[in-house]
């Protein structure tokens, strides 16, 4: 399809994604304003849309680059003429690695780093091709997945990239784990912890005479704390410009922009309903999504391609060949399911946005 089309959200195929522009564009404004005027900048990931034109309508709302989670990502945002990218994952193996250095020699991408072997092999493709190689020490900050150690561990390995020949740029990490709390004041004490952790590394690593321009850190659920901190240069946070259901008590700031759209194809009366959009099309990994907008409906089960929904309020009249919306519970599993999503403004679609594969 067209990227502009003249088309009613009810007269789109099933079943299919879509994104409220209206919420969309609100939830990227409350984050541009929150960074306008601090110190530290938005880095937003991908990988959370995976859409070329979103990554430039953020770039244009203050970000300083986009985060990556694979190294194809990085590649399609630098042939799209963004420059300034981090991938904030691990980069392992000959191969990779060496598509690494390539890509390195066209744009000056970072990439997060844990491991002194990674930082040989790299130091050994950066000199066979004459490349600068600009890395960032991973910083495990409680998450418990990749990073060293804050403190001496990532201070040693600092010290080893700087002693390589790489270009040590600063610093990264990623307390996840802090995101799906609720806000309060214990989300407050543990997410500062966090920081303070990557600040006393910052610290140490400067004491032995080495520069850290880079303080990389934060999501969604914590950018206001993690993004007011001294010290931190960027945010990574993603979720917030489509934001789902299963995160938004934990980043009420934001609310929920996308949905799929499915028909109604089989109906027992005052029992079920069924539509067309199944775990095909609609993630359930971490919990079931929900209908949206319409009370006295629940999801009960996502299939392969069927939606069994319980009618709980006999006053709602669903037909058959009606098309509702099934609110998106977990949106990075669903958007990787499809290659398109709509953009719908005032029930019509005013965008088709394409999904990178």
């Amino acid at each position: 399809m067209p990227d502009s089309v003249k088309l009613a959200k009810r007269d789109i195929e099933t079943p299919a994604l879509l994104v409220d522009l209206n919420v969309m564009e609100r939830n990227l404004e409350t984050m541009a304003r929150f960074f306008r005027n601090r110190p530290a900048k938005l880095r937003p990931h991908f990988k959370n849309h995976r859409v070329l034109e979103l990554a430039a309508r953020q770039m244009a709302y203050g970000a300083i680059g986009m985060t990556c989670a694979r190294q194809w990502e990085a590649e399609r945002l630098a042939n799209f003429g963004i420059r300034d990218i981090l991938i904030a994952n691990e980069i392992a193996g000959e191969a990779p690695l060496a598509r690494f250095v390539e890509l390195s020699r066209e744009v000056p991408v970072l990439v997060g780093v844990d491991n002194p072997k990674v930082v040989t092999d790299l130091a050994r493709l950066s000199r066979d091709r004459k490349t600068d190689i600009n890395v960032l020490v991973d910083v495990d900050l409680g998450l418990k997945r990749c990073g060293v150690a804050p403190g001496e561990p990532a201070a040693t390995l600092a010290k080893t990239i700087v002693e390589s020949g790489l270009k040590f740029r600063g610093l990264m990490g990623y307390e996840g784990h802090l995101q799906p709390l609720p806000p309060g004041p214990d989300k407050q004490r543990v997410v500062t912890e966090a920081m303070r952790a990557l600040a006393t590394t910052k610290s140490l690593i400067e004491a032995e005479g080495i520069a850290v321009g880079i303080v990389s850190c934060g999501g969604t659920g914590d950018y206001s704390i993690a993004g007011a901190f001294p010290g931190v240069t960027e945010n990574q946070a993603g979720s917030y410009l489509l934001m789902d259901t299963w995160y938004a008590p934990f980043a009420p700031d934001f609310h929920v922009a996308v949905s799929v759209l499915a028909t109604v194809i089989s109906t027992t009366e005052g029992e079920r309903l069924v539509v067309d959009a199944g775990c095909k099309v609609i993630s359930g990994e971490r919990g079931l999504p929900s209908v949206k907008g319409i009370s006295g409906l629940k999801l009960k089960a996502l299939h392969a391609e069927h939606a069994p929904i319980e009618i709980q309020d006999r006053d709602v009249h669903v037909e058959v060949g009606d098309k509702i919306e099934i609110a998106v519970h977990y949106h990075d599993g669903t958007i990787n399911l499809h290659r398109r999503m709509y953009g719908i403004r005032n029930g019509e679609v005013e965008r088709v946005f394409t999904i990178e594969q």
